[in-house]
């Protein structure tokens, strides 16, 4: 293995690690205080004073149960170490941009507009976001092994892709996914190699 790549599998491997440890941390307090982090810390949509929201909601979890946060945690450790292969520019590039479109998504288009007021938390929207990036980064890098590393993500988690139509099940924020997922699409236009015609 390249040493610059052995590096960034370490890096990365310890990045994820760090980030799932923080994230079931969070979930225990949030369970152990009866969803008040859910409550605080999750978006409403179309409130000014949840704006804030877009920034911790990723973080924090259903307070049901651990449910939530254990169908996250696969794929955001495999995407996260995945874009980390590329360098921290790559990973926290493609992380923020999801995180703050999926987010800011969540709160102009979330919930119903005339129903009651909905809570949106959880990291499924940075999910979609490194799950896009990682899709198509191969077509504007003209890179064979990140194309074919994206149809062997497709193939294993394509499905996955259902979940930013609106007819998902309920309790699931689409726009969450959809965002998220454009969020990293656009990460993965910011961050192609210049001077190059992208297809």
């Amino acid at each position: 293995m390249d040493t610059r790549l052995a590096v960034r599998a370490r890096a990365g491997l310890a990045t994820m690690t760090a980030v799932t440890a923080l994230l079931y941390a969070i979930q225990c307090v949030n369970m152990a205080t009866l969803g008040l982090l859910t409550r605080w810390f999750g978006i409403r949509p179309r409130d000014v004073s949840s704006l804030p929201d877009i920034v911790t909601s990723p973080l924090v979890h259903d307070s049901a149960g651990w449910g939530h946060l254990a169908a996250n945690t696969l794929p955001l450790f495999v995407f996260g170490f995945l874009a980390f292969l590329a360098g921290a520019r790559q990973f926290f590039t493609a992380i923020g941009l999801s995180w703050l479109a999926s987010g800011t998504g969540v709160w102009v288009f979330g919930g119903s507009l005339f129903g009651s007021p909905s809570i949106t938390v959880g990291a499924s929207g940075v999910i979609f976001g490194l799950f896009g990036f990682l899709l198509v980064r191969g077509f504007f890098n003209r890179s064979w092994w990140q194309i074919l590393l994206a149809l062997v993500l497709f193939t294993a988690y394509g499905s996955v892709l259902l979940g930013i139509l609106p007819t998902v099940r309920s309790g699931i924020s689409w726009q969450a996914h959809l965002f998220g997922l454009a969020g990293g699409v656009a990460a993965a236009v910011v961050l192609r190699p210049r001077g190059r015609v992208a297809f």
